[in-house]
């Protein structure tokens, strides 16, 4: 049986009833909108979180780019003392090279 639309009290229930409803869905609504905003956080701190890392790795190949290392230094310093302690070999040959005609015109003048 439906009650009358002329009764207060049924109008007030009624009116009870979709209110409840209202707040329900707004309610489910307001819900769905903060998980979205805590979604979206949770993306722009993982946004950063990535750009950080990208600036991070982007120095580093700069530095290696550029030889600044703790490694690339000690590489280049070996390599520097390697270079000064190595036997002359191109000067001693051009030596044993002039000593050896200096020797045969030496000799071709004491015939």
């Amino acid at each position: 049986m439906q009650p009358s639309p002329s009764d207060p009290a049924a109008v007030t229930l009624e009116l009870e009833r979709i209110r409840r409803t209202l707040e329900v869905g707004f309610t489910r609504t307001d819900g769905a909108l903060a998980l979205l905003v805590q979604r979206h956080d949770q993306t722009d701190e993982a946004i950063k979180d990535h750009a950080r890392r990208i600036d991070t790795h982007d120095g580093r190949l700069d530095t290696m780019e550029r030889g600044e290392t703790e490694r690339q230094k000690r590489q280049d310093a070996r390599l520097d003392a390697l270079e000064r302690a190595r036997w002359p070999l191109p000067s001693i040959a051009a030596l044993v090279g002039l000593l050896g005609l200096a020797l045969t015109l030496y000799q071709y003048a004491q015939k």
